[in-house]
C-alpha cells in the first residue's frame, strides 16, 4: 500500500472544509436515487477501487449502523473486512493494551475503524498504528463519521449548510454525535440552537472552542420545558420567539454515560412539531431511538432519519477511498490546515494526569498535553481534549 501521507480521522476537526466538500462530491457519485423523496436511498453499483485492500473493524462497544455501514462500504469498494466486534472474545479480555492492539491490527489490515468506550482512544491508537485509523466513536468525545453523514444529509436535503437554523435537542452532554456535529455546524456557518434535556447542556469547552476557532457568535440556547414539548428562550430572555428551524437533530438519552435516570426527557412526536417554527423542519436522529422519537412520525415527510442512515454507506465509501488514496483526484491534502493545527502547539510529555476520569490515558498509563503560551493556563489533553490545570 502506498500513501502520499498517513492521515487519520479521529475528530471531525482533522478535515478541512475543502476536504469535506470533496468527500461529499465523491459520496454523491456512489448514490443512486430510487423513488420519490420519501423513499429510502440506496447505494448504486459497487466498484473495485479498493480491491486488494483489507479493513479491520475493532469495536469495544456495541454497534449496528456504524460497523455494518463501514463493512458494507468496504465491500462495495471491492475490499475485504476482518472484524473484532466482541471485546469479551478478543485479547482485550486478557488485558491487552490499546497501544498493542493498534500495532498488531496494523499488520493485518490497510485501514482500521475503532470504537471504544474511553474518550481519546482513537487519537491514542493512531499514535501506534501504521495504517489510517478512523474513529467510530470514543466514549462521549466524538463520532466524526456520523457527523459527515449528518452534514451530507442536511446539505443534500436543504441545499446548503451555511445560515441554516439547526436545533440540537436532548442529551447534549453525553452524546458524542452532538459534540462532533456542533463543531461541523459551526465551521460551516450554521446557526446552532441548543435545547438540552435537564442537566445535559453542551459542555462549555466545546462552545468556547467553536467560538475561538471560527470567530463564531455565541451559540443561542433554549431550555426544554418538560415532556409536553414546550421550549423557551434561555440566553435571550428578552425574546419570546425564534426563527423557523430548518433542522431538528435529536438524540437518545445516553444511559451508558450516566449513573442515574432522567425525568422529562424530550419526546418528539407530531404534537411537538405542531408549532409553525417546525413547519418545514428536517428531523434527524443518529439512531438507535428509544422513547424520544415517536414511530408514528416516520411517515411524515419531515422525517429524514432513515435516509440519513442510508447515506452513511456512501459517505463512508468516500472516506475510505480518500484515506487510502484510491481516488487521486479527490485525495486528502498533504497536511492538516483545518480546525486544529497541532504543529503549532507546544506538545509536552508530562506526569500530570488528565482531569477526565474516562480519558484513555487512565487505562493506558500515558499522558500528553498541548500546552498554552501561558504557564499558568489550562493544558488541553492531546487525546480527549479536556483541560487540566
Amino acid at each position: 500500500m502506498t500513501l502520499m501521507t498517513l492521515r487519520h480521522l479521529t475528530s471531525i476537526n482533522d478535515l478541512t472544509n475543502n476536504e469535506i466538500e470533496r468527500l461529499f462530491s465523491l459520496a454523491e457519485k456512489y448514490l443512486a436515487e430510487l423513488g420519490d423523496r420519501t423513499a429510502h436511498y440506496r447505494i448504486g453499483r459497487s466498484t473495485d477501487s479498493c480491491a486488494g485492500y483489507i479493513m479491520a473493524t475493532l469495536f469495544y462497544e456495541p454497534s449496528t449502523r456504524t460497523r455494518l455501514s463501514f463493512e458494507s462500504a468496504m465491500s462495495r469498494l471491492g475490499g475485504r473486512v476482518i472484524s473484532s466486534a466482541d471485546p469479551a472474545a478478543s485479547s482485550a479480555a486478557k488485558g491487552e493494551t490499546l497501544a498493542d492492539a493498534a500495532r498488531v491490527v496494523s499488520a493485518y489490515a490497510d485501514i482500521m475503524v475503532l470504537r471504544h468506550p474511553r474518550e481519546g482512544a482513537a487519537t491514542f491508537a493512531a499514535e501506534y498504528a501504521s495504517v489510517p485509523v478512523i474513529n467510530g466513536g470514543d466514549g462521549a468525545h466524538e463520532h466524526p463519521t456520523q457527523t459527515l453523514c449528518d452534514l451530507f444529509t442536511i446539505r443534500r436535503e436543504k441545499g446548503r449548510l451555511d445560515s441554516l437554523n439547526v436545533a440540537l435537542l436532548g442529551d447534549l452532554k453525553g452524546s458524542r454525535t452532538i459534540h462532533s456535529l456542533a463543531y461541523g455546524l459551526g465551521r460551516f456557518g450554521a446557526n446552532i440552537v441548543l435545547i438540552p434535556a435537564p442537566g445535559m447542556d453542551l459542555p462549555d469547552r466545546i462552545i468556547s472552542e467553536i467560538e475561538q476557532a471560527y470567530d463564531y457568535s455565541p451559540i443561542e440556547g433554549v431550555r426544554f420545558k418538560g415532556a409536553a414539548g414546550a421550549y423557551g428562550p434561555r440566553q435571550r430572555s428578552s425574546s419570546s420567539s425564534h426563527p423557523r428551524f430548518d433542522v431538528l437533530y435529536l438524540t437518545r438519552f445516553q444511559k451508558e454515560r450516566w449513573h442515574e435516570t432522567i425525568r422529562d426527557y424530550p419526546a418528539v412526536n407530531a404534537e411537538f412539531l405542531t408549532p409553525k417554527v417546525f413547519e418545514q423542519t428536517l428531523v434527524l436522529h443518529p439512531l438507535p431511538r428509544v422513547n424520544e422519537l415517536d414511530p408514528d412520525f416516520d411517515s411524515d415527510p419531515r422525517a429524514g432519519y432513515f435516509r440519513q442512515a442510508s447515506y452513511g454507506v456512501a459517505v463512508r465509501m468516500a472516506l475510505i477511498s480518500m484515506l487510502l488514496n484510491t481516488d487521486h483526484e479527490l485525495g486528502l491534502e498533504q497536511f492538516v490546515t483545518g480546525f486544529r493545527d497541532h504543529s503549532a502547539d507546544d506538545v509536552t510529555a508530562s506526569a500530570l494526569s488528565c482531569s477526565n476520569l474516562n480519558c484513555i490515558t487512565r487505562t493506558e498509563g500515558k499522558s500528553r498535553f498541548h500546552a498554552s503560551a501561558s504557564p499558568s493556563a489550562l493544558k488541553r489533553c492531546a487525546y480527549c481534549d479536556h483541560k487540566t490545570p
